[in-house]
């Protein structure tokens, strides 16, 4: 009897503590459960916006190039840049080179035509170029009756030594021209240059803003989970609508 009874309260002992831990395992279980989280995603919509076709013109304007920056395609506009700095540089070349030859030619009339370069014109330093002196040139004049391009022989008197001297300010005369007149043609170029820019910005424009119309944006979502057992984990969806 005594046996038995020591049995049986083993045997109780044995389904307290198992009944126990499965208790312990159901809670731990819960309780993972329970630590587990997971945050509401943020969600963000992203949108481009749509170009502006003035503004595109206004920048190709200013630096050709930047029309096609704006539209989000430089791949065109690199070259109307570089284009644009090199007419620059062909601008700056015959400005100076101009000059500088009109420097040369004054110094050379002062020389060897007796000139003063005070109060002088284009006009004047064209003619000392054709006549050996001014009693020539008036001559002609008087003979056309172009009374009113006769010169005063005090203030703008000249008489060149020979005719090689005349030949040769001639030439330096006409290089200084030459140069200046090929500034016409590198602003003209400038022009053009900006002219052609923004009229590929405007369409870069198109295409950009026809894009947009096909494509309604795209949605980010942000999204946290805790775990207990695991290490916090991050996420980022991305969706595209179209």
């Amino acid at each position: 009897m005594k046996r038995i009874f020591l049995l049986l309260m083993f045997s109780s002992m044995i389904t307290a503590q198992t009944s126990g831990s499965l208790l312990e395992i159901k809670y731990a279980g819960s309780n993972r459960q329970l630590v587990t989280e997971r945050y509401n995603p943020v969600t963000m919509n992203v949108a481009q916006s749509k170009k502006n076709a003035g503004l595109a013109i206004l920048y190709s304007m200013i630096l050709p190039g930047m029309g096609e920056l704006y539209a989000g395609d430089y791949g065109s506009g690199i070259y109307f840049t570089a284009a644009d700095a090199a007419l620059w540089g062909v601008y700056a070349g015959y400005s100076i080179y101009g000059k500088w030859k009109e420097d040369d030619y004054k110094a050379f009339a002062v020389s060897n035509g007796g000139i003063s370069t005070d109060g002088k014109d284009d006009s004047y330093y064209a003619s000392i170029g054709i006549y050996m002196n001014i009693e020539e040139y008036n001559r002609i004049q008087e003979l056309n009756r172009s009374f009113a391009y006769v010169y005063d022989t005090d203030t703008h008197y000249w008489r060149w030594n020979n005719n090689e001297d005349r030949r040769k300010y001639r030439e330096l005369w006409k290089s200084s021209e030459q140069a200046y007149n090929n500034l016409r043609f590198a602003v003209g170029a400038l022009i053009l240059n900006r002219i052609i820019s923004a009229i590929n910005a405007v369409r870069l424009v198109a295409i950009h803003n026809r894009n947009l119309n096909e494509s309604l944006g795209c949605n980010i979502s942000f999204e946290v989970v805790n775990n207990a057992d695991l290490p916090s984990t991050f996420k980022l969806n991305f969706v595209k609508s179209f």
